[in-house]
């Protein structure tokens, strides 16, 4: 599966990032970062620490949608999750970046 990083600018001047999967599905999404070189540093996280299973923190939304958080060896969040239908497309979406994200393209959109 060929995934890709997604980076954009908002209209009040953060930096964010996705990662996207062939189906243009997010697997991930940032904070806002003030600075591009610091939303940069976060798509390094994410390659880094995409293929450690301790990295994936797995939560539940209060009404019951599975999520994940990825964390840097820090333990800061570097990705969150959106919400999926249960825990097998959670577990697809973590297996994909696990596989993907190491080598996936920056398209900067920023």
């Amino acid at each position: 599966m060929s995934l890709k990083f997604e980076l954009t600018k908002s209209e009040k001047g953060e930096f964010y990032f996705k990662l996207i999967n062939a189906d243009g599905g997010t697997l991930v999404r940032s904070e806002g970062y003030n600075a591009k070189a610091s939303a940069t540093n976060g798509i390094e996280s994410v390659r880094k620490n995409s293929t450690e299973d301790g990295r994936y923190e797995l939560k539940e939304a209060s009404d019951g949608r599975p999520f994940f958080n990825l964390k840097a060896s820090n333990g800061q969040v570097v990705g969150t999750s959106p919400m999926f239908k249960d825990a097998a497309a959670r577990d697809a979406a973590i297996a994909a970046m696990k596989s993907g994200a190491g080598a996936a393209k920056v398209d900067d959109k920023s």
